[in-house]
C-alpha cells in the first residue's frame, strides 16, 4: 500500500509539471487556435535560462528570482515571436502552422547548443526543498510536494485570471468567437500577443521548475511535446481545466504503467488519447471550434492532365534518372535511392492532402509498419526479399485501413491529432515489443538478395517502382475516384446529394495512401540493412509534411520536386555545418510565410501570371 501511494504521489508531482506547460498550449489554442508546436522548445528554453540565472543569482531569493526571471523572459521573447511570425499565419491551415512553429523548434536546439554547448547541464537543488519527507515508510522527495502544491495552485490562479478579470473574459469570448470580439472593438491582435506570452510563459515555468529534478539537455523540447499534445488533446483543446484532468490522468498511468505494465507502458497513454478522441472529438471538457480554418483546398488550383509537352519532360527526366548509374558513384547512387525513397513516401501523403484533403501529422505509421513488416518476413519467415516486398505493403494496409475508419470521422486538427495518436501507439509497439522488434536496438541483417545487391541494380529497381506507383497515383488523380475524392472535401454534403459516400471515399483514400508508404518503408528497410523506431517517430511524419510543403501541396507534382530538394538539401547541410537544425528550421519558416505554395505551385503560380498578362495578336486584340 504504501508503494502505492508513493507511486501515486509521484504521479502527483509529475502531473503538476505537466499541467503548467499543458496549461500555457491549450491557452494559446483556445483563443489563437494555433498548433504551437514551438510549445517544447519554449520549455527548453525556459530550463536552459534558468540554469543560467539560478548558478549567477545569490542570496536565498536567488534561485526563486531566476526560476522567475527565465520564466518572464521566455513570454517576452514568446511576444515578439508571436508579432514577427505567427500573425502572418492565423489564417493558414493547421498543417502550416505546425509547420513553422516546428521550424523554430529545429532553429532553437542549435541555437541552445551554440549558447550553452552540446553537455547536458545539472543546475542547483531548490533552496530549502533538498530533504525528503517519509510516508508510510516511503521517502518523497520535499521538492515533489511543494510541485504538488504547485499544480492546483496555478489552477485556481488561471480560473480567477479567466473568471474575475476583464482580460480573462475577453480570452473566454475569443475563444467561443473571435470575429465577434473584434466587431466589438477589442484589438485583436494585443489579445493574441498577450495570450501567447502567457503561454510560454506558463511553458518556461515548467521547464524551469524542472531544474532540480533533472539535467537540462537539448532534446528536452522534443521528450515533452508529445506528452503535452496528449495531455491537451485529451483535456480538450482551450480547456485548462481540462488540461489538469488529463494531466493527472496521463502521469497517473505513466506511473502506475511502468509499475504494473512495464510491457505496454508506453502504449497506454497513447491507446486512451486514441479512445477520447474516437468516443469524444473535442476531449474530455473540450468544445467544438468557434471559428472556421482555411482548408488546404484554398490553395489548390483546378488541376487538368499533362499537356504533350509535360508528358515529354517527364520521359526525359525518367531517362536521365534511368541513366544516372553511369555518371555516379557509390556514395551518389545511395543518396539518389533514398531520395526515390522519399519521393514515394511525400507522394504518399501528397495524395492524401491534395486529393484526399486531409493533413496527417503520423503519416510515419505506415512508413514503419512496411519497414518492420519487410524485416519481420526476412527475420521470422525467411522470405526472400520479394515477398518482404509485398508483406511490408501488407501490414502498411492492415494498419492504414484499421486506423483510417476512425481518423475520417473526424476532421481539422481532431483528425490530425488522432493520426499522430495511431503513430505514437505504433511507435510504442515497436519500441518496446523487443522480443519480436528488437526495441530500440532494431532489427539487422536486412540486406537485398545478391542479384540486387549492388548499388546500380538497387537503384534500378528503387526507380522502377516509384516511378510506376507515383504515375499510378497521378492517374488516380485524374480518375472518377479521384474527382469523387476532391467533390467530397470540397464540400461533403453536395458530395452526398450527389450519390456519393464522402466518409468511404475518404477511408479508401488513407489505405491507398498508407499502402504506398508501406512500400517506401519496405525499401527503406532493405537500403538501411536495419529497422529502428526512428522510421515511426514524429520527425519522419515531419519530413513527409516538409517535403509535401517545400513541392507545394496544391500541386501534383509537388511531392518529387519537395521530396528532392529537401533531401539533397538536408543530406549536403550535414556535410556542410554542424548547425543544420538551425538552417533547415529558418527555411521551413521562410517557406511557409513567402512561400506557401511551394516550388512547383510558386512556378505554376508565376507561369500563369505570365500568360495572363501576355498581350494579344490577331484580329480581336
Amino acid at each position: 500500500m504504501s508503494l502505492l501511494l508513493a507511486q501515486f504521489l509521484a504521479g502527483l508531482a509529475s502531473a503538476a509539471s505537466l499541467f503548467l506547460v499543458a496549461s500555457g498550449l491549450s491557452l494559446i489554442f483556445g483563443v489563437t487556435r494555433v498548433v504551437n508546436f514551438a510549445h517544447g522548445a519554449f520549455y527548453m528554453l525556459g530550463a536552459y535560462l534558468a540554469y543560467s540565472l539560478t548558478t549567477h543569482l545569490t542570496g536565498p531569493l536567488g534561485f526563486w528570482l531566476g526560476i522567475l526571471a527565465a520564466a518572464l523572459l521566455s513570454g517576452i521573447i514568446g511576444g515578439v515571436l508571436e508579432i514577427l511570425l505567427l500573425r502572418r499565419i492565423y489564417h493558414a491551415p493547421e498543417l502550416f502552422q505546425l509547420l513553422a512553429t516546428f521550424g523554430v523548434t529545429l532553429a532553437t536546439q542549435d541555437l541552445v547548443i551554440l549558447i550553452w554547448g552540446p553537455d547536458d547541464l545539472v543546475g542547483p537543488r531548490a533552496p530549502g526543498l533538498t530533504g525528503a519527507l517519509p510516508i508510510l515508510g516511503q521517502f518523497l522527495p520535499t521538492y515533489d510536494i511543494f510541485l504538488i502544491v504547485i499544480g492546483p495552485l496555478v489552477l485556481c490562479l488561471l480560473w480567477l485570471l479567466l473568471h474575475r478579470t476583464r482580460f480573462g473574459i475577453l480570452l473566454r469570448a475569443a475563444t467561443q468567437d473571435r470575429e465577434m470580439v473584434g466587431a466589438l472593438g477589442v484589438n485583436q491582435k494585443w489579445l493574441f500577443t498577450s495570450v501567447f506570452a502567457l503561454g510560454v510563459f506558463l511553458a518556461a515555468l515548467g521547464g524551469a521548475l524542472q531544474l532540480p529534478r533533472t539535467a537540462v539537455t537539448h532534446g528536452m523540447d522534443l521528450s515533452v511535446i508529445v506528452e503535452v499534445f496528449v495531455v491537451v488533446v485529451i483535456g480538450g483543446l482551450g480547456s485548462v481545466p481540462g488540461a489538469f484532468l488529463a494531466a493527472v490522468l496521463v502521469a497517473e498511468l505513466n506511473a502506475f504503467g511502468i509499475l504494473i505494465y512495464p510491457a505496454i507502458s508506453l502504449v497506454l497513454v497513447f491507446l486512451v488519447m486514441a479512445i477520447v478522441l474516437v468516443v469524444r472529438p473535442y476531449g474530455l471538457l473540450g468544445r467544438r471550434e468557434g471559428a472556421a480554418r482555411a482548408p488546404l483546398g484554398a490553395l489548390l488550383r483546378p488541376w487538368r492532365p499533362l499537356h504533350w509537352v509535360g508528358s515529354l519532360g517527364v520521359a526525359v527526366v525518367l531517362a536521365l534518372a534511368t541513366l544516372l548509374p553511369f555518371g555516379l558513384g557509390r556514395y551518389g547512387l545511395g543518396v539518389a535511392t533514398e531520395i526515390l525513397i522519399a519521393i514515394l513516401f511525400a507522394g504518399s501523403l501528397q495524395f492524401l492532402m491534395s486529393v484526399g484533403g486531409r493533413a496527417s501529422f503520423g503519416h510515419a505509421a505506415y512508413f514503419g509498419l512496411g519497414a518492420y513488416g519487410a524485416a519481420l518476413a526476412v527475420k521470422w519467415l525467411g522470405a526472400p526479399m520479394e515477398l518482404a516486398l509485398l508483406a511490408g505493403p501488407a501490414l502498411a494496409i492492415l494498419g492504414a485501413a484499421l486506423f483510417g475508419w476512425f481518423c475520417v470521422r473526424l476532421s481539422g486538427v481532431y483528425f490530425a491529432m488522432l493520426t499522430l495518436a495511431f503513430a505514437q501507439i505504433v511507435w510504442s509497439i515497436a519500441f518496446q515489443w523487443v522480443t519480436v522488434t528488437g526495441g530500440d536496438n532494431g532489427m539487422l541483417g536486412i540486406w537485398p538478395p545478391r542479384w540486387a545487391a549492388r548499388a546500380p541494380t538497387f537503384y534500378w529497381m528503387t526507380l522502377l517502382l516509384t516511378a510506376a506507383v507515383v504515375l499510378g497515383l497521378r492517374h488516380l488523380t485524374f480518375s472518377p475516384f479521384g474527382y469523387a475524392l476532391r467533390a467530397a472535401w470540397d464540400s461533403e454534403l453536395r458530395a452526398e446529394a450527389q450519390g456519393l459516400r464522402p466518409k468511404r471515399l475518404q477511408w479508401l483514400a488513407f489505405t491507398i495512401a498508407g499502402a504506398v508508404a508501406g512500400l517506401a518503408g519496405a525499401l527503406f528497410a532493405f537500403f538501411k540493412g536495419s529497422v529502428f523506431p526512428d522510421a515511426i517517430g514524429i520527425g519522419q511524419s515531419i519530413d513527409g509534411l516538409v517535403m509535401v510543403l517545400l513541392g507545394g501541396v496544391g500541386t501534383v507534382s509537388g511531392a518529387v520536386i519537395g521530396a528532392i530538394a529537401y533531401k539533397a538539401g538536408s543530406i549536403w547541410l550535414l556535410s556542410q555545418t554542424d548547425y543544420s537544425r538551425l538552417v533547415l528550421g529558418l527555411l521551413i519558416v521562410f517557406l511557409v510565410v513567402l512561400f506557401p505554395k511551394g516550388i512547383a505551385g510558386s512556378l505554376q503560380a508565376a507561369w500563369l501570371t505570365i500568360r495572363t498578362r501576355r498581350p494579344k495578336t490577331g484580329p480581336g486584340a
